[in-house]
């Protein structure tokens, strides 16, 4: 048997590590993960297309319907991860919601194919006038809006659960399974890539030459293929147990720890309350006393009148709840420090759209330049894990090469570079523009396309070091009871990021039309790169990027790991069986 204390299999009996977990079953994570993310990928990016070409939204109404889809699929992680930590095993929650996003697709495919659930066609004459397209409304409307968000539900079971369940495959105090669960969040961010490639090769391809019918099938397809793959591994895994709500468990620090605030803290820590076998939540990990946050630990002090939970908690819930409050500016800062990310390569792609996209003799489509920071990503990825990462573990002795917030760092000032980088670029457009008395033109600008290579390069830096390092750095310093919700959070990261880069979109226009002439536009109102002030947002954007890597790093040397990323050696165990703790 293994030392995968508190993990059980499929009939909840203790894993046993030659038979259960492992790299044998991640393999099929990573399968859901691939299948997943092609057809997810594939529809965040043409959304908008089929919004205004089939569905005859406005550009307003239908940028902010995918926006709002794309908001959903990272913020509809949290109930599902609270589902699962709390009550039901991961792998149960990814089955209950699995069929929910597959019952989307078929939805929207459905409303694709019948010509009476959709707007009728509209010629391109019709659609030069303004207003003469009718655009999608009603019950219409309404099953459009129930298919788009039945797939958020139920892919955000995936999102929060496949992470924490990867990592549950791998012991951290066996040297081998160390390294592979160090390698494990590579290759989760490699299927992710790799889904999103051939989402936005195949699926994008089928969906405008084959129709968005037989798109949105195919996308149902790829969905159920993969719930089939992983869930046929389900022997396999290793399973956590819920621990139940920690979200209660939470609560009730602050509420005891208020209601105790004139009680003075013992000298001698053993005498606050402890967990013990005989208590309701022996599957809880337990978590040493650590310093900080005294006031809390106010709530675990005994005074003898306590009756129930609400009047005395555990040290473990109080260490539960430091961990929350310790990573909680972590989580501000990666927001702040993520706006660009998104809003860079969404301007890069209209950037190439007025530029040369000839290679050769053929016309690159500009929604295949999506395709170059992915296919930077996952070269990037295989480089760094076989590569960079073996020699660094030695340098450094650490199992992942550098500490997780290190890694995040260099992704974001791989961020900061990136924006500078498009700013020039941007300058050096609009030069080219100017020269060849293209100003008013919205494309064939004597530019290549290719100029943009470097910063959608760097973009594969930040996602290769940043994406990977926050998803492990919440999973891994998260609580045994909270995994799921360490996964959920890092999806609120790129959730919340991308909600304020348009926010400040619109911020900036204002405040630009503001300090400007009468009559005057904002940086980046109207449809002509040309007349806009790209360069000077990229700029702003850089501004930000440097002002949130400062704060980022002045909180990242006050911050103090819970789980010890050291390599462990053969013959070497920790005094504690998981995650640096003991279980019990």
């Amino acid at each position: 048997m293994g030392s995968s204390s508190g993990l059980v299999d499929w009939r909840g009996r203790p894993v046993d590590t030659k038979k259960h977990g492992g790299v044998r079953a991640s393999i099929f994570i990573h399968a859901m993960v691939l299948l997943s993310n092609a057809a997810n990928i594939a529809n965040i990016m043409n959304m908008v297309s089929y919004l205004r070409g089939t569905m005859h939204m406005g550009v307003g109404e239908a940028s902010t319907t995918a926006s709002n889809f794309f908001a959903a699929l990272q913020m509809f992680s949290i109930p599902a991860a609270f589902l699962a930590d709390s009550y039901i095993k991961r792998f149960y929650a990814v089955l209950l919601f699995g069929p929910i996003e597959i019952v989307g697709y078929i939805l929207l495919a459905i409303q694709a194919y019948t010509p009476s659930l959709h707007p009728p066609p509209c010629s391109p004459a019709a659609a030069a006038a303004n207003n003469t397209c009718e655009p999608v409304r009603g019950a219409n409307l309404s099953l459009l809006l129930l298919g788009l968000y039945l797939i958020p539900i139920g892919d955000g079971a995936a999102r929060a659960c496949l992470p924490p369940l990867g990592g549950d495959q791998f012991d951290p105090a066996d040297p081998d399974e160390q390294r592979q669960e160090a390698s494990f969040y590579n290759w989760y961010t490699f299927a992710v890539s790799t889904g999103g490639f051939v989402g936005l090769v195949f699926i994008v391809w089928v969906q405008n030459s084959k129709g968005w019918g037989v798109g949105f099938t195919v996308c149902a397809a790829f969905v159920t293929l993969g719930l089939l793959v992983w869930a046929a591994a389900f022997p396999l895994y290793r399973n956590q147990l819920p621990t139940g709500s920690p979200i209660t468990r939470i609560l009730q620090v602050c509420v005891v720890a208020f209601k105790k605030r004139n009680v003075r803290l013992p000298e001698n820590p053993s005498e606050l309350k402890q967990i013990n076998q005989d208590d309701d939540a022996n599957d809880l990990e337990v978590l040493p006393k650590t310093d900080g946050f005294r006031c809390l630990e106010k709530a675990a002090v005994e005074t003898g009148n306590e009756a129930g939970p609400w009047s005395l908690c555990s040290v473990t819930q109080v260490e539960e709840t430091k961990i929350v409050l310790r990573m909680a500016p972590i989580f501000a800062a990666a927001i702040l420090s993520y706006i660009p990310v998104p809003l860079i390569l969404t301007l890069t792609v209209q950037q190439g759209n007025t530029m040369d996209t000839r290679l050769g003799a053929v016309h690159i489509s500009p929604a295949t330049l999506f395709l170059i920071p992915t296919v930077f990503q996952m070269a990037i990825l295989i480089f760094y894990d076989c590569i960079i990462v073996p020699p660094l573990r030695r340098l450094t002795g650490y199992v992942g090469g550098v500490t997780h917030l290190q890694r995040i760092g260099v992704g974001f000032i791989a961020a900061a570079m990136a924006t500078a980088v498009a700013a020039l670029v941007e300058t050096r457009r609009k030069i080219a523009a100017n020269e060849s008395n293209l100003a008013d033109a919205t494309t064939g600008i004597p530019m290549s396309v290719f100029w943009l290579t470097p910063q959608f390069f760097l973009l594969g830096i930040v996602d290769v070091t940043s994406f990977v390092g926050l998803l492990e750095f919440f999973c891994s310093e998260a609580s045994m009871g909270m995994k799921s919700i360490g996964s959920s959070i890092f999806y609120c990261i790129l959730g919340v990021s991308a909600w304020l880069g348009s926010l400040l979109i619109q911020v900036t226009n204002r405040v630009t039309l503001l300090g400007g002439d009468a009559g005057g536009t904002g940086w980046l109102d109207g449809a002509n790169l040309n007349k806009g002030k790209l360069d000077r947002f990229y700029g702003l954007l850089c501004f930000i990027e440097v002002v949130a890597l400062v704060i980022y790093v002045f909180l990242v040397r006050r911050y103090v790991y819970r789980n010890d990323q050291r390599v462990v050696t053969h013959g070497e165990r920790k005094d504690d069986t998981r995650n640096g703790v003991d279980v019990i």
